[in-house]
């Protein structure tokens, strides 16, 4: 990608707000995925990075990891399948005895110009991966999430503003949203807190592959920034709901759009 996105390799300095914590994070080998498996290892967390099948990036990902003193686990696999899912979350537990903080965060997305474009399997896929995941992996995890874990969805600020060419993935992120303050409520009782972040335009990988040319050529123009995110811009928030610290942060939908409000 040119420019190559800015995941905080260079830029991202922790504090040890994650010391010794066991997370997941889904998506983890570039992207918002990425810089947020950057950030919590350099926080003072172990890694598991989940991924669909990019070796080398994922490798890339766990190198950063390790630099930074703490464990990475790789685990590659198709995230619309309820029985990886499941398995991502018994690799999680397998190698670190607990899931502290689950970050559903790895998505699918394709523009279609009108709703018959849209190939039935496709659709099926993007909810599949999106937010039918994000169920499976929840339903897996909680029962190894001690009191004070942190379960963290990736939404869209596209759930509230949706463009019409990513109708299935717009719907799939209102879901995601949804689901985080249902669940919030479900598994508050039990001293787990559930958030999710909605991201504007981000410079990810999953832009010029899913989108036509010249909307990547405009992309994040029209936000009050006049520029899209990068991955690193993200991470501090990921950072700060999954830490003690948030403690009483559970059922909020937290916006990093570069000024687009979600009220």
């Amino acid at each position: 990608m040119s420019p190559v996105p800015d995941c905080g390799e260079e830029s991202y300095r922790g504090s040890g707000r994650l010391a010794g914590k066991a997370t997941v994070v889904t998506g983890g080998d570039s992207g918002i995925g990425r810089a947020v498996a950057i950030a919590f290892a350099r926080e003072g967390a172990d890694v598991l990075i989940s991924y669909l099948d990019e070796h080398e990036d994922a490798r890339d990902t766990a190198r950063l990891v390790e630099e930074a003193g703490r464990r990475a686990v790789l685990v590659p696999g198709d995230l619309s399948e309820a029985d990886h899912c499941r398995a991502v979350v018994g690799k999680a537990v397998e190698a670190f005895g607990r899931i502290d903080v689950l970050v559903s965060n790895a998505a699918f997305q394709m523009t279609r110009d009108a709703l018959e474009d849209i190939p039935d399997d496709e659709w099926d896929y993007t909810f599949k991966t999106n937010i039918y995941a994000m169920f499976h992996l929840c339903k897996a995890a909680l029962p190894h999430m001690p009191e004070g874990g942190s379960i963290i969805g990736s939404t869209s600020v596209n759930s509230d503003a949706p463009p019409p060419k990513l109708l299935a993935y717009n719907c799939t992120k209102a879901a995601i949203a949804n689901f985080a303050g249902s669940l919030a409520q479900l598994v508050g009782p039990r001293g787990i807190r559930v958030n999710s972040v909605a991201p504007g335009p981000i410079w990810t990988p999953l832009i010029p592959s899913t989108m036509p040319p010249d909307d990547v050529e405009q992309f994040g123009s029209g936000t009050p920034l006049g520029r899209p995110g990068q991955p690193a811009e993200l991470a501090p928030v990921y950072v700060m709901l999954a830490a003690d610290e948030a403690s009483y942060v559970s059922g909020a939908r937290i916006a990093v759009t570069g000024g687009q409000p979600i009220l």
